[in-house]
């Protein structure tokens, strides 16, 4: 069931076209991430659904009700900014809160006491934010997000100002509470990684147009575009005519994933072919190859503990025909 359908939403800064009649549906329940590069209008799609930017043309349909006119605090969303925007002179238990008395709520305790447990942030009521780390001003502003219960949550990059180490285990415990909670999350992201290992369904944006939108699995392994093979993952982009290709279905050119890559004693006549090793990347788990064939650059990854060629040196490819996902733009 849709919960919110973006129609034909067109907003400009000036000169600059930041969206571009751009239409989208989210289901209810669903996790949904935005990803782009810069200036793709991923952060303005997300202001325009809050309300903090008004559209030229185009209508935010929220629950079946065109919520395009009311301002933000009108509207059944809630939004975690990337700085978590916490209030400094409030402690946890207060910032919780602050949403909730708002809105008029005569005793907002019970409902503050349920979000500590759920955001495990017990023990740390009575702290202000400069005496948190940065996973725990995180969990508080998502708590201050979901006081009062919203159907729609947005998240503008929830995991930017965290460590690597505490990134992923934040993400994964972020998606765990969405789905016990059942509301839809939206999540901005330029990070492809978070979008494909948290995301239901992803979106990709190109100057304010959605370039593709799908399940991770299918984005990564048939992305639709050249521009978006080569976003996820730094895919090869194999041209019709410069390679001996077979593949299952015809294109004028094909996405080869790294990993998808491999090194055989003799090339084969199709789907294959012979190259020099210009550099390599060892990446712990893995290593990155990176090779010269007919011109055009290649990127393989090896899974750790093969051994790795020398820089300089002839190796043979091969891919399977299963592995050339057809692009058509």
């Amino acid at each position: 069931m849709t919960l919110l359908a973006l129609e034909g939403v067109t907003k400009r800064f000036g000169s600059a076209l930041a969206l571009d009649g751009l239409s989208l549906e989210i289901g209810a329940g669903e996790f949904f991430a935005l990803l782009g590069g810069s200036g793709s209008g991923k952060s303005t799609l997300l202001r325009v659904i809050a309300g903090f930017e008004r559209p030229e043309a185009g209508r935010v349909v929220l629950q079946g009700r065109d919520i395009s006119p009311l301002p933000p605090p009108e509207r059944p969303v809630a939004m975690m900014f990337q700085s978590y925007a916490l209030f400094p002179h409030m402690n946890v238990r207060e910032n919780i809160a602050y949403g909730l008395r708002r809105a008029g709520e005569r005793d907002p305790a019970p409902r503050v006491a349920e979000l500590v447990a759920l955001l495990r942030l017990e023990g740390l009521e009575a702290r202000r934010p400069h005496q948190l780390s940065g996973g725990q001003q995180q969990r508080v502003a998502l708590a201050r997000a979901l006081a009062r219960r919203p159907p729609l949550v947005l998240l503008d990059e929830p995991l930017a100002a965290l460590d690597s180490g505490l990134r992923e285990r934040t993400g994964l415990e972020l998606r765990a509470l969405q789905r016990r909670l059942g509301a839809s999350f939206v999540m901005v992201t330029h990070d492809q990684a978070e979008a494909l290992s948290l995301a239901d369904r992803v979106a990709v944006l190109e100057r304010g147009r959605i370039a593709q939108v799908a399940p991770p699995r299918e984005l990564y392994e048939r992305p639709a575009t050249r521009s978006v093979a080569r976003f996820l993952g730094a895919a090869n982009v194999l041209e019709a005519g410069r390679f001996a290709l077979q593949a299952e279905s015809t294109a004028p050119a094909y996405a080869l994933r790294p990993e998808r890559i491999r090194i055989v004693p003799m090339p084969p006549a199709v789907n294959g072919t012979l190259a020099r090793v210009t550099d390599i990347a060892f990446r712990g788990g893995d290593a990155l190859v990176l090779a010269e064939a007919g011109g055009e650059a290649l990127r393989l990854v090896l899974p750790g503990g093969t051994a790795l060629p020398e820089v300089g040196a002839e190796i043979c490819l091969a891919w399977d025909a299963a592995a050339l996902a057809p692009l058509h733009a």
